[in-house]
Order: structure tokens, then C-alpha cells, then sequence
């Protein structure tokens, strides 16, 4: 998932003392601001870790998915440390976008997991810190298994269940780029699926053509994409012009949708079948692959 953290942690250079703990903390729980106010010193021990994540993004799947998995063990036998949770973080992050293969995510998981188990952070003034929020969605939408007796986990496992139902309730409408109004509640009987995503997401960009192959795939089966975006017209346009892609591109520069959807990173993508049910939801950016197993769970094949 395309998060501030991921950049934060992949193209900051760091320095500061490890006392500040505090403020470390709340590198992990706040926004933009605070955690660019603090930085982070990384030990030789950490340093080639955070230097090989910065060259993920750039590696062919394969040999992602085993660096990434690498990656994971050699964060895992760190000593316990906040900054061992830093990159724990990071990486399970990184690790969602595509397809890595079950294994590195359970890999990854288990990382992230002991990390916040050796030195477990506190929560945020909105709830669960990212970490237990980030092992929450790898548990509950990439099916890894990990055991974490923590009551931060369990508030996190229950949001993503209470933010589950409010996607299913979920309605909106919106414009697209060629001023059509689109409403979730008219396209009952349509196979759906809403993405939200931006032009400045590497992640988002990646997808965009699988999608554009499947809506034209599937479009004359009733299969209907809403690529929705917070930015403004004038930064979209050009770029969907550029791509040639076809599916609708809704605007949201008031973010109410994103907020609807409570979304923080992206990309992010939900499929509702012909009924208007909720039956599958993407946290990070899929593969044409993983995208046809979400539409299979529609009745799309």
C-alpha cells in the first residue's frame, strides 16, 4: 500500500538519538507533519536492511517476493527495538503490492508481528497504532496466521469488521471526467468494482492497465469499474488521456467518498456483485490474476 510511512522510511535519511522515544512513537501514529519533524538513527545492523527496501519497487516479481521474504528474517533476528518495528512496518506494507506468494506473506507477518510483541507501541490518539492495524489487514485479507495476545490486535481486527459493514452499507455518486453521474445504488444487477487510487501512486499506475484489460474483457458482461480519485481534474485528465484508459474516472476532490470508504492508503479496491453485496476487497495493488479471483467471488469468470 502507497502509505506516507512507506515513503518516509524508503527515501528519508535519518538521524536522531534513540532516547527520543516519544517522538518515535509518534512517527508511527501521526500524519505527515509529525513524522517529518522527527527522524530516525539507524544502526549498521539496520542501515543495509532500509537500503535494500528502497530498490524493492525496482526488482522483478520473483526475485521480490524472495528478497522480500529475506528481508523479513533478517529484520526478525534484529534486537528488539522500535526501529525494528519501523522496518517491520514498512515492509509488510511493501509486501501487499502485487502478488508476492503466501509464503513471503506469512513470512513478513510473523516479522511484524514479533516486532510489536518484543516492544509493543502505544496507541494513537484514533485507536490502534499502524502496526497492529497493518497486521490486522495481512491477517484478515491476505489469510497469514499469527498469534499477538494484545488488546490493540483485537481493536484492530474489530475495526476492519465494523469498516467492512460500513462498505457494504456504502452509496455515493459521483461525476466522472466526462461529466456522467455515477451512483453505486443504480448499478444493481452489474457486477462492480470500486477503486480508489491517484496519479501520483507508482502502485496505482501499475494496476490501471490490468484493469482497463479486464473492464474490456468483461464490460459486455455487465462488469462496470469506478476509478475513483481525490485529486482535481486538471491532474487527471491529462493522465487518463495519455493512457487511453476507458473505464469511468469518478472525481473526488472533497474527499466525502474516501472518507465514506475511510481510506488512508491506496490503491484500494472493493468488488459487489449483482446483488449490491460486498464479496471481496484489495488493501494494496493486485495483479490481473488477483483481480479475477476478487471478480470470481462475484460470479465473473
Amino acid at each position: 500500500m502507497f502509505s506516507f510511512l512507506s515513503i518516509l522510511l524508503l527515501l528519508c535519511s535519518a538521524s536522531a538519538t534513540a532516547q527520543q522515544d516519544f517522538g518515535e512513537v509518534a512517527f508511527l501514529n501521526s500524519g505527515p507533519a509529525a513524522a517529518q519533524a522527527q527522524k530516525t538513527a539507524w544502526s549498521d545492523q539496520e542501515k543495509p536492511i532500509l537500503e535494500q527496501m528502497r530498490t524493492l519497487r525496482k526488482l522483478p516479481e520473483d526475485q521480490r517476493a524472495r528478497t522480500t521474504k529475506q528481508l523479513a528474517l533478517r529484520i526478525r533476528q534484529l534486537p528488539a527495538a522500535l526501529n525494528k518495528v519501523h522496518l517491520a512496518y514498512s515492509l509488510a506494507s511493501l509486501s501487499t503490492e502485487g502478488d508476492l506468494g503466501q509464503d513471503t506473506l506469512q513470512e513478513v507477518a510473523a516479522t511484524l508481528a514479533d516486532s510489536i510483541r518484543e516492544r509493543p507501541v502505544p496507541a494513537s490518539q484514533n485507536g490502534p497504532a499502524g502496526p497492529y492495524v497493518e497486521l490486522a489487514e495481512l491477517v484478515r485479507y491476505e489469510h497469514v496466521q499469527v498469534t499477538l495476545d494484545d488488546p490493540q490486535f483485537a481493536d484492530a481486527m474489530a475495526k476492519i469488521e465494523a469498516d467492512e459493514l460500513r462498505h457494504q452499507h456504502a452509496d455515493f455518486e459521483l461525476v466522472d471526467l466526462h461529466g456522467t453521474k455515477w451512483a453505486l445504488k443504480d448499478l444493481r444487477g452489474e457486477i462492480v468494482l470500486v477503486n480508489f487510487w491517484a496519479t501520483w501512486c507508482p502502485p496505482c499506475r501499475s494496476e490501471m492497465p490490468d484493469l482497463e484489460t479486464l473492464y474490456k474483457q468483461f464490460k459486455k458482461e455487465g462488469f462496470v469499474v469506478l476509478a475513483i480519485s481525490d485529486e482535481d481534474a486538471s491532474k487527471v485528465k491529462p493522465f487518463i488521456e495519455e493512457y487511453k484508459f476507458s473505464y469511468p474516472i469518478l472525481l473526488d476532490p472533497a474527499r466525502k467518498v474516501n472518507e465514506q470508504y475511510n481510506i488512508e492508503g491506496i490503491p484500494k479496491s472493493f468488488v459487489y456483485d449483482r446483488d449490491g453485496k460486498l464479496v471481496a476487497q484489495a488493501i494494496d495493488m493486485r495483479t490481473k490474476r488477483q483481480f479475477l479471483e476478487m471478480l470470481a467471488q462475484a460470479g465473473l469468470h
